[in-house]
């Protein structure tokens, strides 16, 4: 049997778990390819209009995929942390599928809400275990090596490494960090996984940025204590995780330094980032700190999208330079 996954939104999250959980049950796993400019195409073609750029792409990987496998992995997601919730349209996105694209092989779309207990996840998958084997011991051990090989995914992208690069089987072994060896400015770098890490939708963003001179630090690089320290502080709890992530990365790096401007990059049309970028742009203009707030759609040109990078990373340039030469004349002055 295959079990065919999506290679789109929370595909960038969980898909070694995912991948290990149903190749340890005795199924084979295939991704759909890397996003392209037809599954874009695809999926703009079959999703509503009112959906968001990463939801339209879902569509269009579903629709290339589905011919190739015999199920189709599609969950139900509601929320996947205690009293914190994922985007709306997440949870009825099986629904949508099914009403729009034609022809589709046996669906798997467990509910997972871990809202009112972190071990609901367990048990979502214990479950779904069920139906594709009746040994408990081996669905058992099927989900202890799929959290193992998670939690090792995670350790790595924690340390530094390339999330990207630890998406894949063999990186996960042996991953690089991240590094620069022009030793230029600190960029970092917020948004959805989906978004971010998406080559297509992104339209490459991060590598643009490396080939400019700056490193990248992403959200998912620092540890989620000190995102959770920052959001505390704010006056009302972020209930969306991906928007607590990002606005606590962002008062992260606001508050202790070491990096020189923020990137915050969303798709027209959803809902939660238009509150949080919001936020964070906020947060970053009262302490007089470089933000850029890039937002993509469809119709989203490269040439722009290079105009408003370049331009950015010109001006952290000059910033660093005139602070460095400040530091400089105060630290001469005080040695006359």
């Amino acid at each position: 049997m295959i079990i065919g996954i999506p290679r789109a939104l929370f595909y960038y999250y969980y898909s070694p778990l995912w991948k290990t959980f149903f190749e340890e049950l005795g199924l084979e796993v295939i991704f759909s390819p890397p996003t392209s400019k037809d599954i874009i195409q695809r999926g703009v073609g079959l999703a509503v209009d009112e959906a968001c750029l990463p939801v339209k792409t879902f569509y269009g990987h579903v629709d290339l995929l589905k011919k190739q496998v015999d199920i189709l992995f599609l969950p139900r997601l509601i929320s996947v942390a205690p009293k914190e919730y994922i985007c709306p349209k997440f949870m009825g996105l099986p629904d949508m599928i099914k009403q729009k694209i034609l022809d589709l092989p046996e669906i798997l779309d467990p509910v997972i809400d871990c809202s009112k207990s972190a071990n609901q996840m367990e048990k979502t998958f214990l479950s779904l275990g069920e139906s594709i084997s009746s040994q408990r011991l081996l669905i058992k051990n099927a989900w202890q090596r799929a959290m193992a090989n998670y939690l090792n995914f995670q350790k790595k992208v924690k340390s530094g490494h390339k999330y990207f690069q630890a998406l894949t089987e063999e990186s996960l072994k042996s991953t690089s960090k991240q590094t620069n060896a022009k030793a230029g400015l600190q960029v970092g770098l917020i948004g959805h996984g989906y978004n971010i890490y998406d080559y297509s939708i992104s339209m490459g963003l991060i590598e643009r940025l490396e080939k400019l001179g700056a490193n990248v630090i992403t959200a998912e690089n620092l540890p989620d204590n000190l995102i959770n320290l920052q959001a505390m502080t704010l006056p009302k709890p972020m209930f969306w995780t991906l928007g607590k992530r990002a606005l606590g990365a962002a008062m992260h790096w606001v508050n202790q330094g070491g990096i020189d401007g923020i990137i915050y990059f969303s798709a027209f049309g959803c809902g939660p980032d238009s509150l949080v970028g919001d936020l964070i742009e906020r947060y970053c203009r009262k302490r007089n700190y470089p933000i850029l707030h890039l937002t993509v759609d469809e119709h989203t040109g490269e040439a722009g999208m290079d105009t408003r990078i370049e331009a950015f990373i010109d001006l952290l340039e000059r910033r660093k330079y005139h602070e460095s030469n400040i530091s400089t004349y105060g630290q001469s002055f005080s040695s006359c």
